[in-house]
C-alpha cells in the first residue's frame, strides 16, 4: 500500500516552484517502477530559460488505457513573512497537511497513484493505466502537456480517457466536477506618441488618451450573456503601464495588458479580429501620428467534454465516496485539460480549490483520504466491474 499523505509530503518538499520539477519526478519513478510501470522521461525545451522535464508512465499493454493527468510545478510562495509554516515543509496540524502546492495539485497526484497501486496489487486490471504529468503548467505551457502530446501520437500512443486531477471544488469536497473550461486570450495593447513638456502639449502627442479610449471601448458592453454551460465571456484589464515618474512630462508610450476568459460562442481567432477592428475604430479619433500594436496570445479554446459514460463513471465514484452528487460545471481558469480533449475524453477533479495559490496553502487530510477513494472506485467501476457498468464499453460509444 502507499500512503498517500505520506507521497504527497515527500512532494512538496520538493522545491517545483515553474518549471523546476524539483525531484518529484524522481521520487514519483520510485513509486511507480516497482509496480511495474514503464517511464519515459520527457525533457523538452533543452538550453531555453523555460526547458521543462516530463514523465509519461504506463501499466500494462492492453486497452483501454485510463490516463492520470497532472503537474508536480507549483506558483512562487508570495511574501515569505507572511507564512505561518514552511511552505516546502509539509506539515501537518490539526488534521491539515500545509504546503505550497497541496491542492494544487500534489495531493492529487499522491491520490491517484495510491488508488491506482491498491487496484493493481489487489486486483486483475485487464486494461492499462497511465500517468501524464508535467512541470510547467503554472507557466506558459510551452514544453510540458503539449509537447508529451505529440511525443505520444508520434509513438501510436492512444490514451481512451483521461482525469485531470486540478482542484476543482469550491468549498465542499465532492461538490463539483469540471467537464469543460473557458478559453482564455491574453493581449498587450501598447500606443506610442511623442514625449514633450506637459505645459506646450502642441508640441507632444499624448499616447495615454488613445489607451483609455481603446480600453473603454471595449469595457462599454458585455461580450455575450453565457450559454447554458459556460458562464459570460469576461474581459479583464490587469494592467496600465506608462512608466512616467514625473508630472511635468507627457511620456513617449503607454501600454496595457488584459485577460478574456471566452466561452463557446467565440473562438480566439475572432476575437483577435474584433480587437483588431475596435483599435481601427478608435485609432481614428485620436491622432494619426500615434502608433499602435496589439500583442494577442491565445492559451486555450473553450471546450466542453460531453463524454456521458466518463462522467457517469466519476459522478458515481463521487456519489459512493462522499453522498453528494456534484455539479457538472465549466467555470474557474484554464488547466492542461485544454490539451488533452483533443486526444481523447478528458474530466477533472480533486481537492477543493479555495485554497489554491494562497499563503499558508493546505489541504484537508480527511478530503485527501477521499479524493484516494474516489480515484479507487472510479478505477474499480470501471474496469473491475461486470460489462454493463464497464468503461471499455463506454469508451467505444
Amino acid at each position: 500500500m502507499i500512503d498517500p499523505i505520506s507521497l504527497c509530503q515527500e512532494l512538496i518538499r520538493c522545491e517545483s516552484v515553474t518549471p523546476k520539477d524539483a525531484g518529484c519526478l524522481d521520487i514519483i519513478e520510485g513509486y511507480l517502477k516497482p509496480l511495474g510501470f514503464v517511464c519515459h522521461r520527457l525533457p523538452f525545451g533543452q538550453n531555453d530559460p523555460l526547458a521543462t522535464d516530463n514523465l509519461y508512465a504506463r501499466w500494462g499493454n492492453s486497452g483501454p488505457n485510463f490516463c492520470f493527468a497532472g503537474h508536480t510545478d507549483v506558483v512562487p510562495v508570495g511574501d515569505l513573512a507572511r507564512w505561518t509554516v514552511d511552505p516546502f515543509g509539509a506539515d501537518i496540524k490539526d488534521g491539515r497537511l500545509y504546503g505550497r502546492g497541496t491542492v494544487d495539485m500534489k495531493g492529487a497526484i499522491a491520490a491517484f497513484i495510491s488508488a491506482v497501486a491498491d487496484v493493481i496489487q489487489n486486483h486483475q486490471p485487464g486494461c492499462s493505466f497511465s500517468l501524464l504529468l508535467t512541470s510547467d503548467e503554472e507557466g506558459p505551457a510551452t514544453f510540458g502537456t503539449k509537447k508529451v502530446i505529440e511525443w505520444l501520437k508520434g509513438r501510436g500512443e492512444i490514451i481512451d480517457a483521461c482525469l485531470v486531477g486540478e482542484p476543482t471544488n469550491p468549498q465542499i469536497f465532492g461538490e463539483m466536477v469540471k467537464i469543460g473550461r473557458r478559453g482564455s486570450l491574453n493581449t498587450k495593447v501598447t500606443v506610442t506618441g511623442k514625449q514633450g513638456h506637459v505645459a506646450y502639449p502642441h508640441f507632444a502627442v499624448n499616447p495615454i488618451p488613445a489607451l483609455l479610449g481603446y480600453l473603454m471601448q471595449l469595457l462599454q458592453k458585455p461580450l455575450d450573456e453565457g450559454t447554458d454551460h459556460f458562464m459570460a465571456s469576461n474581459l479583464e484589464v490587469t494592467s496600465v503601464d506608462v512608466g512616467n515618474p514625473v508630472t511635468n512630462v507627457i511620456p513617449n508610450q503607454a501600454s496595457a495588458r488584459f485577460n478574456i476568459r471566452f466561452n463557446s460562442l467565440h473562438t480566439g481567432q475572432r476575437l483577435v479580429d474584433y480587437l483588431q477592428a475596435v483599435k481601427e475604430m478608435v485609432s481614428k479619433t485620436f491622432s494619426p501620428q500615434l502608433q499602435w500594436t496589439l500583442e494577442p496570445v491565445i492559451s486555450g479554446e473553450s471546450f466542453m467534454s460531453n463524454h456521458q459514460g466518463l462522467q457517469q463513471a466519476v459522478v458515481k465514484a463521487i456519489e459512493t465516496v462522499t453522498g453528494l452528487t456534484p455539479k457538472l460545471d465549466t467555470s474557474g481558469g484554464t488547466s492542461d485539460a485544454r490539451f488533452l480533449k483533443d486526444i481523447c475524453p478528458v474530466i477533472e477533479f480533486g481537492l477543493i480549490s479555495d485554497q489554491a495559490h494562497q499563503i499558508d496553502e493546505y489541504l484537508v487530510i480527511e478530503d485527501l483520504t477521499s479524493l484516494t477513494g474516489v480515484y479507487k472506485n472510479i478505477l474499480c467501476q470501471s474496469f473491475l466491474e461486470p460489462e454493463d457498468s464497464n468503461l471499455r464499453e463506454i469508451i467505444a460509444e
